[in-house]
């Protein structure tokens, strides 16, 4: 189990390299073709793929527990029915003899925008989630059991996202967990309780700074959230799988 382990932590930090490398070959690529940036750090951002390191590790998780790569979409094919619009476009959707298996979301946020960056990024994660399970809850995924649901967050570990922040509170004091809490702390707050409220089967947070991480280099600050629990819940779920249908 510690060489599974040693193993899973070096594809972590290769994934934490390909991140930090495309993201900054896609602001670079975009500033040399239009002469522009976007505003703030979205120009490393709207190119996708910097999360396929990420992704392209689960599935290979999810292959070798047993699943087949048929089974697993990412880009095309991705689209899921919701309860409140007519459907969504998942980062990872795995369907399994017409069955929907699992689906992951992979998010990430680098500065300077960590405030409201972070408020858009929670209610977006609690909105998807809500409208996921009401669709399966109406039969929006026919003939399939309760799937599993995800959610990886890569946060910069920086200033700004690490050092205490305010809170306002005009009218009713805020719960004490988010005093002089962080944004990286926030978002341990977030995911956690999304797991716990059962919004999400796992969740996922890895900090990288923006220099080190091109070596990856990455941290964990919250062992619940730590990426290896985060792959043994859905590993288990595709052992489970496979061994079913043998």
């Amino acid at each position: 189990m510690a060489s599974n382990r040693d193993d899973l932590a070096t594809a972590i930090r290769a994934a934490v390299r390909h991140f930090w490398r495309t993201r900054s070959r896609q602001a670079s690529a975009q500033g040399a073709k239009s002469g522009d940036r976007d505003r703030g750090a979205r120009s490393a951002v709207t190119g996708g793929a910097h999360l396929d390191g990420f992704a392209e590790l689960i599935r290979k998780l999810i292959v070798d527990a047993g699943v087949s790569d048929t089974a697993i979409h990412r880009r095309t094919r991705v689209e899921l029915p919701g309860y409140y619009r007519a459907e969504k476009k998942w980062d990872l959707v795995v369907v399994v003899d017409g069955r929907l298996f699992a689906t992951v979301e992979f998010k990430a946020q680098v500065g300077p925008s960590f405030g409201n960056n972070y408020n858009n990024r929670a209610e977006e994660a609690i909105g998807n989630a809500t409208d996921y399970w009401a669709a399966f809850r109406e039969g929006a995924f026919r003939g399939s059991p309760r799937p599993w649901l995800g959610y990886l967050m890569l946060l910069e570990d920086a200033t700004g996202s690490t050092r205490p922040v305010s809170v306002a509170e005009p009218h009713f004091p805020v719960f004490d967990e988010f005093r002089e809490a962080s944004y990286a702390k926030r978002y341990e707050i977030l995911l956690t309780k999304m797991v716990r409220e059962r919004l999400y089967d796992a969740a996922g947070l890895i900090l990288s700074p923006s220099d080190a991480g091109r070596s990856g280099e990455f941290s964990e600050p919250c062992a619940e959230l730590a990426f290896a629990n985060f792959a043994e819940s859905l590993v288990a779920r595709a052992i489970a799988y496979s061994r079913t249908q043998k």
